[in-house]
């Protein structure tokens, strides 16, 4: 079997243990044939429902709206198969006791039938979690900014740069945002940190790059003494979205282009530009999308980007998805010294605790958060500053990065 085709396989897998498995623990709430007879006709009725509104949901225009749909879905999901693994653990373990224990006093099918009472009462209350997290992370943590700060040393930066502070954004998804002030609060937090180059590491729409057009005036407002620079990320190609012809598609990008332009941004498209002082330079490399998982398609061009650059000392890669460093960037470029990345978002979900970082994205992307190091040569990822399908961050925040170059 190809591999392409595991990963559908096993999301449909997920979701239908979920909707029989919870079925089955609600049902066991209700005793009466009647009962049961009118929760069943509810239950898959609303569950029926609840797929075609997301399916037929994706032709939905207004992103608000849209992404409404699949939280809505996403929240009750989750909630299914957090219901479904809790009642099927407890029944496993109230089976094993039954199997160890005696019970003369009491039928079989009267234990069963508690058995499962029991069950399905712990995994109504084990639902409660999960929709009370997602909540909180929609209504506390979606737009609660971290700043994350590193000084990194290198011996062949130049002097004139040590010292420099960089500003790394990544993937804003404007689509995604209900109110200006949502993005605004980040740009004010950039522009609090007082950075000589600001950079944006793309994804920075959903699906179309009108979705943009509302939030041009407040990402102009990011200023910097050595410019503001961007490269595209996978959502800004217009691929997920359904054109009527690929004149339509080729005028979404020939937008995307004039928002990076009239935001104030210097869009890399497979290109470089030297940055200078005192009459030292150093090289900031800008490629578009390539990556190396899920097949994305790859729009990036690395050579052509890095051609002219081999006579300048210290280089710094924009490139979008962190699977390009360990397949193109450490073994082929290795004079490439930096490497900046966003795209992960760590999956808006996760554990990061001094000493110990968790998230699911990990197992899809090795290097999925923060500053990785191989040799001489250094990764960072970005963990985003917006939402993506999910509107919420469970212990994963919104984050702006500050890094800053010292030679040595």
């Amino acid at each position: 079997m190809k591999r392409s085709l595991l990963f559908p396989i096993f999301i449909l897998s997920i979701l239908l243990f979920s909707e029989i498995v919870s079925y089955i623990a609600f049902r066991g709430l209700f005793t009466s044939k009647s009962q049961l007879k009118w929760f069943s006709w509810i239950w898959w009725s609303l569950t029926i429902g609840l797929y075609l509104t997301l399916f037929l949901g994706r032709s939905i225009e207004n992103n608000f709206t849209k992404n409404v749909l699949v939280n809505i879905f996403f929240f009750i999901t989750i909630s299914k198969l957090i219901v479904a693994l809790t009642f099927t653990i407890t029944i496993f373990i109230q089976w094993i006791r039954g199997f160890f224990q005696q019970h003369p006093t009491i039928s079989k099918v009267e234990f069963d039938a508690g058995r499962r009472s029991f069950a399905s009462k712990v995994a109504l209350v084990a639902a409660a979690v999960p929709m009370t997290t997602m909540l909180w992370g929609v209504v506390k943590t979606a737009y609660n900014f971290k700043i994350h700060r590193e000084k990194l040393k290198f011996k062949n930066l130049p002097p004139a740069f040590s010292g420099l502070k960089i500003v790394q954004i990544s993937d804003i998804h404007t689509g995604s945002l209900q109110q200006n002030s949502q993005l605004q609060k980040a740009i004010d937090l950039v522009l609090e940190q007082q950075p000589d180059v600001i950079v944006f590491t793309g994804d920075l729409v959903n699906n179309r790059s009108d979705e943009a057009l509302p939030y041009i005036n407040i990402l102009n407002q990011l200023k910097a003494p050595l410019g503001v620079f961007s490269i595209l990320g996978n959502h800004d190609y217009g691929d997920y979205e359904a054109w009527k012809s690929t004149e339509d598609k080729e005028k979404n990008m020939e937008l995307m282009h004039d928002i990076h332009r009239q935001a104030g941004f210097k869009l890399l498209l497979n290109e470089h530009i030297l940055l200078e002082k005192d009459s030292e330079k150093i090289a900031l490399i800008g490629v578009e999308n390539w990556g190396a998982n899920l097949n994305f398609k790859k729009y990036g061009r690395l050579q052509t980007a890095y051609s002219g650059t081999e006579d300048i000392p210290f280089k710094i890669l924009l490139s979008h998805d962190p699977s390009h460093w360990t397949s193109e960037i450490q073994p082929n470029f290795k004079d490439i010294n930096l490497t900046l990345s966003g795209h992960t978002h760590g999956f808006q979900f996760g554990v990061e605790i001094p000493g110990f970082k968790w998230s699911p994205s990990q197992y899809i992307y090795p290097n999925w958060a923060g500053l990785y190091r191989e040799n001489d040569q250094f990764l960072y990822v970005n963990r985003g500053l917006g939402c993506l399908g999910y509107m919420g961050r469970v212990g994963i925040r919104p984050e702006i990065t500050v890094i800053e170059l010292e030679s040595y």
